[in-house]
Protein backbone atom coordinates (compact mmCIF):
# COMPACT_ATOMS: atom_id res chain seq x y z
CA UNK A 1 0.00 0.00 0.00
CA UNK A 2 1.55 3.32 -0.89
CA UNK A 3 1.18 6.34 1.25
CA UNK A 4 -1.33 9.48 0.34
CA UNK A 5 0.47 11.63 -2.05
CA UNK A 6 0.06 14.69 0.09
CA UNK A 7 1.95 12.63 2.96
CA UNK A 8 5.67 12.18 2.72
CA UNK A 9 7.12 8.45 4.51
CA UNK A 10 8.57 8.84 8.03
CA UNK A 11 12.10 8.97 8.03
CA UNK A 12 14.21 6.11 10.30
CA UNK A 13 15.66 9.25 11.74
CA UNK A 14 12.24 10.04 12.74
CA UNK A 15 11.12 6.85 14.53
CA UNK A 16 14.45 6.85 16.64
CA UNK A 17 13.81 10.67 17.31
CA UNK A 18 10.34 9.49 18.49
CA UNK A 19 11.62 6.17 20.45
CA UNK A 20 14.38 8.19 22.16
CA UNK A 21 11.57 11.18 23.43
CA UNK A 22 10.78 11.33 26.95
CA UNK A 23 7.13 10.70 26.14
CA UNK A 24 8.05 7.55 24.55
CA UNK A 25 9.72 6.93 27.80
CA UNK A 26 6.86 8.01 29.79
CA UNK A 27 4.45 5.74 27.90
CA UNK A 28 6.40 2.53 28.23
CA UNK A 29 6.83 3.15 31.59
CA UNK A 30 2.89 3.68 32.12
CA UNK A 31 1.88 0.62 29.88
CA UNK A 32 4.95 -1.84 32.04
CA UNK A 33 3.41 -0.59 35.25
CA UNK A 34 0.27 -2.05 34.21
CA UNK A 35 1.29 -5.03 32.13
CA UNK A 36 3.88 -6.98 34.07
CA UNK A 37 1.92 -6.32 37.52
CA UNK A 38 -1.09 -7.83 36.11
CA UNK A 39 0.64 -10.47 34.08
CA UNK A 40 2.59 -11.98 37.36
CA UNK A 41 -0.70 -11.61 39.19
CA UNK A 42 -3.25 -13.57 36.38
CA UNK A 43 0.29 -16.04 36.08
CA UNK A 44 0.22 -16.55 39.45
CA UNK A 45 -3.53 -17.21 39.85
CA UNK A 46 -2.96 -19.47 37.05
CA UNK A 47 -0.64 -21.65 38.53
CA UNK A 48 -2.56 -21.80 41.79
CA UNK A 49 -5.58 -23.14 39.97
CA UNK A 50 -3.37 -25.61 37.89
CA UNK A 51 -1.43 -26.84 41.51
CA UNK A 52 -4.84 -27.26 43.08
CA UNK A 53 -5.57 -29.65 40.69
CA UNK A 54 -2.88 -31.48 40.48
CA UNK A 55 -2.09 -31.98 44.32
CA UNK A 56 -5.63 -31.25 45.74
CA UNK A 57 -8.22 -32.95 44.24
CA UNK A 58 -10.18 -33.68 47.37
CA UNK A 59 -10.23 -30.12 48.01
CA UNK A 60 -11.36 -29.31 44.35
CA UNK A 61 -13.55 -31.89 44.06
CA UNK A 62 -15.24 -29.83 47.11
CA UNK A 63 -19.35 -29.84 46.18
CA UNK A 64 -20.68 -26.23 46.15
CA UNK A 65 -24.15 -27.17 45.28
CA UNK A 66 -25.69 -29.46 42.97
CA UNK A 67 -22.68 -31.49 40.63
CA UNK A 68 -20.47 -28.40 41.03
CA UNK A 69 -17.34 -28.55 42.63
CA UNK A 70 -15.06 -25.98 43.58
CA UNK A 71 -12.64 -27.02 40.59
CA UNK A 72 -15.46 -26.14 38.14
CA UNK A 73 -15.72 -22.66 39.72
CA UNK A 74 -12.12 -21.93 40.13
CA UNK A 75 -12.13 -22.93 36.21
CA UNK A 76 -14.85 -20.66 35.18
CA UNK A 77 -13.15 -18.10 37.47
CA UNK A 78 -10.02 -18.14 35.07
CA UNK A 79 -12.56 -17.10 32.32
CA UNK A 80 -13.88 -14.35 34.51
CA UNK A 81 -10.51 -13.26 35.53
CA UNK A 82 -9.60 -12.83 31.78
CA UNK A 83 -12.71 -10.49 30.61
CA UNK A 84 -11.82 -8.42 34.14
CA UNK A 85 -8.19 -7.79 33.19
CA UNK A 86 -9.65 -7.02 29.55
CA UNK A 87 -11.81 -4.32 31.35
CA UNK A 88 -9.19 -3.02 33.74
CA UNK A 89 -6.81 -2.84 30.21
CA UNK A 90 -8.98 -0.72 28.43
CA UNK A 91 -9.71 1.77 31.19
CA UNK A 92 -6.18 2.25 31.91
CA UNK A 93 -4.82 2.45 28.27
CA UNK A 94 -7.95 5.11 27.30
CA UNK A 95 -7.06 7.28 30.70
CA UNK A 96 -3.12 7.01 30.88
CA UNK A 97 -1.33 5.86 27.79
CA UNK A 98 -3.78 6.92 24.56
CA UNK A 99 -3.58 10.40 25.14
CA UNK A 100 0.09 10.46 25.46
CA UNK A 101 0.24 7.98 21.81
CA UNK A 102 -1.96 9.64 20.21
CA UNK A 103 -0.38 13.16 20.75
CA UNK A 104 2.98 10.64 19.57
CA UNK A 105 1.31 10.12 16.57
CA UNK A 106 -0.04 13.40 15.26
CA UNK A 107 3.23 14.61 15.99
CA UNK A 108 5.19 11.94 13.84
CA UNK A 109 2.37 12.59 11.11
CA UNK A 110 3.26 16.41 11.31
CA UNK A 111 6.98 15.13 11.23
CA UNK A 112 7.63 17.44 14.37
CA UNK A 113 10.44 14.51 15.09
CA UNK A 114 12.36 15.12 11.87
CA UNK A 115 16.03 15.72 12.93
CA UNK A 116 16.26 19.42 13.64
CA UNK A 117 13.09 20.44 14.07
CA UNK A 118 14.02 20.43 18.15
CA UNK A 119 10.47 20.55 19.00
CA UNK A 120 9.85 16.95 21.03
CA UNK A 121 10.95 18.41 24.52
CA UNK A 122 8.03 21.11 24.38
CA UNK A 123 5.32 19.49 24.24
CA UNK A 124 4.70 18.12 28.06
CA UNK A 125 2.66 15.25 26.80
CA UNK A 126 4.49 12.64 29.21
CA UNK A 127 3.25 15.17 32.54
CA UNK A 128 -0.64 14.33 31.69
CA UNK A 129 -2.19 12.05 34.02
Amino acid sequence: MTPPPDRRALTPEEYLEAQNSPEFAELKRRFRRFAFPMTFAFLAWYLLYVLLSTYAPDFMSTQVFGNVNLGILLGLGQFLTTFVITHLYVAHANKRTDPISDEMRERLERHDFAPGTGTHETTGGATRA
